[in-house]
């Protein structure tokens, strides 16, 4: 098992859900994680509400600017001197038939979920080779399944799955492990959804957190490249 206490994160998108469920468990287990979005005043909210001892750094980055994730990853190297996990988690979500589907919202998912995880990597793959590190992307069955009014959102969901294998196959010559996490329905604030009890049935952000964790223990002899997690009982609602 590979220990992970004393290393050093960046989760993109890390002020709620999913990132700030996977950073609080990566702080748990000793790390030190940064988390960014494009609120300075939510990313900070977040990181004294996650607490850390002194592990946690809030960063204000757009991941839709490459210049904003090169000043990221700058701060991290500033502060902590390497990285050896990036998650980009930042993602969002319009849901319209294709001929109702704006311009502007095919624009913004084109530009956060798929240019953002480019620019994430672009941005610390240097250095992720110091640090023989590991880039996770957090996709979605979305990216593997097509369904009506998702047009734009499968697109780049198929997307970030096909980037992130490819980046795996260009990557690990360098010792770089890279993997893409592809949830199916998650309990969150996704898509202006308000969690309740009514979501119980669904994946808990903490769920992913303790994935994440699980990959950054796992040998590194063994990676588990694509990991699609859905719901156990969906019946069960």
């Amino acid at each position: 098992m590979t220990n992970v206490k004393g290393k050093v994160a960046y989760i993109t998108g890390g002020s709620k859900g999913i990132g700030y469920a996977v950073a609080h468990s990566l702080l748990e287990a000793g790390m030190k994680v940064a988390i960014s979005g494009r609120n300075m005043k939510s990313v900070k909210s977040a990181a004294r509400q996650l607490g850390g001892n002194g592990n946690i750094l809030a960063i204000e980055s757009d991941v839709t600017k490459h210049v904003d994730e090169e000043n990221a990853v700058k701060a991290i190297l500033l502060k902590w001197g390497t990285l050896d996990v990036v998650l980009a988690n930042a993602g969002v979500g319009h849901f319209a038939p294709i001929d109702e589907m704006t311009e502007l919202q095919w624009h913004n998912m084109i530009n956060t979920n798929l240019n953002g995880v480019f620019h994430t990597l672009k941005a610390s793959v240097e250095a992720l080779k110091d640090s023989k590190g590991y880039y996770i992307t957090l996709a979605s069955l979305a990216g593997t399944n097509f369904f009506a009014m998702g047009a734009g959102y499968n697109a780049t969901k198929f997307g970030v799955v096909g980037f992130t294998q490819a980046a795996m196959l260009d990557l690990r010559k360098y010792d770089i492990k890279v993997s893409t996490i592809m949830p199916g329905s998650v309990a969150t604030h996704f898509n202006n959804n308000e969690p309740s009890e009514k979501d119980a049935w669904k994946i808990h952000p903490e769920d992913i957190g303790e994935l994440v964790l699980d990959l950054l223990k796992m040998h590194p002899r063994t990676l588990p490249s694509k990991i699609e997690v859905r719901p156990s009982r969906p019946d069960k609602k």
